[in-house]
């Protein structure tokens, strides 16, 4: 059984993969503060309730965009488990060919989502991420990872909005019942998500453009269920993303 473990700026995502099956999938809130033991109790918890025994793991890969966390929560799964995980960085073999300025600068997470859609989706592919940051990944027909953008998260941009007013509430944000709010948790909870949507479109729009072809488009990220139904764009979910591309980068290592 390999253990992989997403480490985000917001969430921290956990999985099990054996015989290249994801037993579970489960989020942690992530913890700057929280110590190797206190990580470890979360591992075993989320472990425990899937039915998967910690003495089981014999192997283990961790992506990471928060570097002081990455030491920890390595530390965190070697004494649960024994195992010292692998982390995705520089002299991992990924199978990508990244056609940046600097490949060395490629968030991690990126380079994941990367590695799982090449595997999976028809090429060329646009990968949207919407996590505290939304990023947008673009691999071409040859399988290239040609760049991409990053644009502030939807919960980013809705508590810079509240933060900086005198009278905007704090809302959930679930499902607009219309276009035209008839109220102020109305007009936000429209203008936050429908504007959030219309974005992803424009933009799936201007690469495909700059592309010359249409891509293929899917979505991952914690608010990825809230929007993308939103969008008139044709775009897959699929939560599992990291982990798919965490297990076949764990592959490609050993």
């Amino acid at each position: 059984m390999i253990l992989a473990i997403d480490i985000g700026n917001t969430h921290t995502v956990i999985g099990c993969c054996r015989d290249g099956e994801i037993l579970f999938r489960e989020t942690l809130s992530t913890a700057a503060s929280a110590t190797a033991l206190e990580y470890a109790a979360l591992i075993r918890t989320a472990l425990e309730l899937n039915d998967c025994d910690p003495k089981n793991i014999h192997g283990g890969i961790i992506s990471s965009v928060v570097p002081s966390l990455t030491g920890t929560v390595k530390e965190a799964v070697r004494r649960l488990s024994g195992v010292s995980p692998m982390v995705v960085g520089p002299g991992i073999k990924t199978g990508l060919s990244i056609m940046i300025d600097d490949p060395a600068q490629l968030g991690s997470g990126m380079v994941v989502n990367a590695a799982a859609g090449l595997k999976n989706y028809p090429l060329p592919l646009i990968i949207i991420d919407m996590g505290t940051a939304t990023t947008l990944s673009v691999i071409d027909g040859k399988g290239t990872y040609q760049g991409g953008m990053i644009v502030p998260g939807l919960k980013v941009s809705l508590d810079s909005l509240v933060n900086s007013t005198s009278q905007l509430p704090r809302i959930a944000l679930e499902p607009p019942r219309r276009i035209i709010g008839k109220n102020t948790v109305e007009c936000l909870r429209s203008g936050v998500l429908y504007g959030c949507a219309a974005m992803i479109d424009g933009l799936i729009d201007r690469i495909n453009g700059e592309m010359g072809a249409e891509c293929s488009v899917v979505a991952t990220g914690d608010a990825a269920g809230t929007v993308i139904p939103l969008c008139r764009s044709s775009i897959s979910i699929d939560r599992d993303l990291p982990l798919k591309g965490l297990m076949l980068i764990y592959g490609k290592n050993q």
